[in-house]
Parts: C-alpha cells; structure tokens; sequence
C-alpha cells in the first residue's frame, strides 16, 4: 500500500472528502485559490500549532486541559483542519474554545461545522458575535455590498476588549482590532519552550478593503478605527506574528522556512509586528489615495 504523505492527502481530502457527503455546513464558498491549498500542520513554538492552509491562519493551542482554536477558515477546508488537528496527536473533541478575528466567509465559514464536531463555544467582539450568529456581516462592514453568507453559529458570545479566554496553563486576550470589520479582534498569550517564554500575536486583517460604494474617505470614523487597529498591534509585546492571512505578514515564507528545518525559528521575530502596521498603514494611505477626488 502506498502512504501518501500528509500534504498529499490533505490534497485528496479537499478535493473530495465534502463532495461525498451532503453536509448543509461544509458546502464550498468559492474564495481564492490559496485559501483551501494544502498545508502540513507544524509547531510554531512551545504549545502553539499552524493547523490553517496555504492562505489562511489557523492556530491551535493545546493548554494541558483542553484546546484553543482560532479561527474557523472555509466550510470546505473543515476536514483538513480536522485532519491537521488529528495528525498532530490532538482530538477535535477537546477543543473547549474556538476564538474568531473576524466574521468574514475565509475567517468563519468553518465555524459551524467545527462547533458542531467538537462542542466548543465560539467566542469573538460582541459586533462579531452578532454577525455570525445570522452569517451575515455587520451592515457597516466595509465589505458589506457584496460579501458571501456562511453557516451561522449560534453559539457565538462576546466579550470585552482586554478580557481574557483562560483554559488550563493559557490566557488568551483579546485585542480589539476593528476597521477592516467592525468587530474584529486579534488576540495575544504567550507560549513557553523551556525557561523561554515569548508573547504571541494573531492579528487580524488590516487591510483597507471596501466593496460596492463604500469609500474610506466618506467614513471617517472607519478610518480612524483601521489607523488606531494598525498602532495597537504595532504597540503589542510582540516575539511572534501570526496574520490571519499568512501572506500579509511573510508568514508564507516562514512556514516553508520553518518546515525546511531552518534556524533559528523564523517565527521569532521581534519586529514582525511593526512590520505589519506599517504595510496596514500603507496600504490605507493608498486607498485614500486612490479615492482623493
């Protein structure tokens, strides 16, 4: 028998593990091509594991009395996150949370299906609960024109900005991070190897992204949101990134780095994060730009 290797057959379980069952909460969501290629899942440090594909972050910490998930992905990458979660030694059935950046379809499309297999609770920022409950995002989300529905989770619940999720040796805290949603959040611990203890950082999308009429220009108070999101991640204690899009930060090239058994660590980089607000900064002064009558 031949044994694939475990990128290859999470290449197989994408491409036909969903089409044999008709499961309402793991229907495809048509997105880009990265956000369902395949990725072997790895350790990034201490208790914390990419378990997200070629284009989109998932993180799972294992807090020596249940799981921590964060983020949910696509409805149609479900079996391959399972998969990744299983491979790495875990139980999709001890994850107790799952905490979201955002509800946008590549960040909460899975949340559903992952609620549902593992019983965790979902938790986000009170806005985001709200729009994945319905599935559908905030009416003041810039994206808001033309974005695709997913499954709603009705267990969604919010919490307050600075609060922290704790479970077992881990307290996860959330930082409010809107603008690129209203209700986004990214979300911070640390994670030990050793004596070495260093501050984690899952960001959320900063990007200046708008659909339909939606202009940056006209909503100030959007704008103004995005600029003080970009300065508090720049101001985290930040040792490693992780972005919710692993391009937005080159965690892409730290993945493959770190799979190629580079050292040291690629991921700790004291400095990943103002790298990030500042690309975010950029990013929105050329919008604005671009919007200027």
């Amino acid at each position: 028998m031949m044994i694939l290797p475990f990128a290859a057959a999470l290449t197989l379980l994408s491409a036909s593990g969903n089409a044999l069952h008709d499961d309402p909460l793991t229907q495809p969501i048509p997105g880009n091509a990265d956000w369902v290629k395949p990725q072997s899942p790895l350790k990034l440090y201490g208790n914390t594991y990419f378990v997200g594909t070629g284009g989109l972050s998932l993180v799972l910490i294992d807090t020596g009395d249940g799981l921590i998930l964060i983020d949910g992905a696509l409805p149609q990458t479900v079996a391959a996150t399972e998969a990744s979660i299983r491979h790495l030694g875990f139980r999709v059935e001890d994850i107790r949370y799952i905490l979201n950046t955002e509800a946008h379809y590549d960040h909460s499309g899975g949340l559903a299906a992952l609620t549902r297999d593992s019983g965790a609770q979902v938790i986000t920022s009170p806005i985001g609960a709200a729009a994945l409950r319905t599935g559908r995002v905030d009416a003041h989300d810039p994206q808001a024109a033309n974005i695709p529905e997913h499954p709603p989770v009705p267990n969604a619940r919010g919490i307050e900005d600075g609060e922290a999720v704790r479970l077992g040796d881990t307290a996860v805290t959330a930082v409010f991070t809107p603008g690129h949603t209203p209700g986004s959040v990214s979300w911070t611990w640390k994670t030990c190897e050793g004596e070495t203890c260093v501050d984690v950082v899952f960001a959320s999308s900063l990007n200046a992204v708008a659909n339909g009429a939606f202009t940056y220009r006209a909503h100030p108070d959007v704008t103004a949101a995005l600029r003080t999101s970009i300065d508090r991640i720049e101001a985290l204690p930040c040792d490693l990134l992780i972005s919710a899009h692993p391009d937005n930060s080159g965690g892409d090239v730290k993945i493959a780095a770190l799979e190629a058994g580079v050292t040291p660590n690629p991921f700790l980089d004291p400095s990943a994060c103002r790298a990030y607000a500042e690309r975010a900064r950029g990013r929105l002064q050329a919008r604005l730009d671009r919007e200027a009558p």
